[in-house]
């Protein structure tokens, strides 16, 4: 039975095993089948490193308060973030990474940044237990 290269179709030659004529081929098959997960990846990171760094330059004291069309102005998409802070109270922050902000109506939101502690490994460590 004839076997042929699953990138360039070329025939195969040697183990009985083989899928790919050459190490080419194969990074070629493997790139382009993860080429599609890559790029949302990719985009969803670059978003939120953006994110990241809008929050970083608009919060240089740790905390201010801004018109939420500011903020939005400099490209920061809302609906990234990396992870909920919920406090005791109630009030919900959502994280891009170090740094959170929360939504007051429409209008306003206050930035933070919560600087790594032990509480926050302890944090991290019991969520993903």
């Amino acid at each position: 039975m004839e076997r042929y290269c699953l990138d360039c179709g070329e025939p195969l030659n040697g183990r009985a095993d083989k899928k790919y004529c050459s190490d080419q081929c194969r990074n070629s098959h493997n790139n382009r089948l993860n080429s599609d997960d890559n790029n949302f990846m990719r985009n969803v990171n670059n978003i939120l490193r953006r994110n990241r760094r809008i929050l970083a330059d608009l919060t240089p004291e740790g905390k201010s308060t801004l018109p939420k069309e500011k903020i939005a102005a400099q490209g920061f998409h809302f609906g990234y973030y990396t992870h909920i802070y919920t406090t005791r109270k109630g009030t919900t922050y959502y994280f891009c990474y170090e740094y959170g902000f929360l939504l007051h109506g429409n209008d306003f939101a206050t930035i933070v940044h919560r600087k790594r502690t032990q509480s926050l490994e302890k944090e991290a460590v019991a969520m993903s237990v």
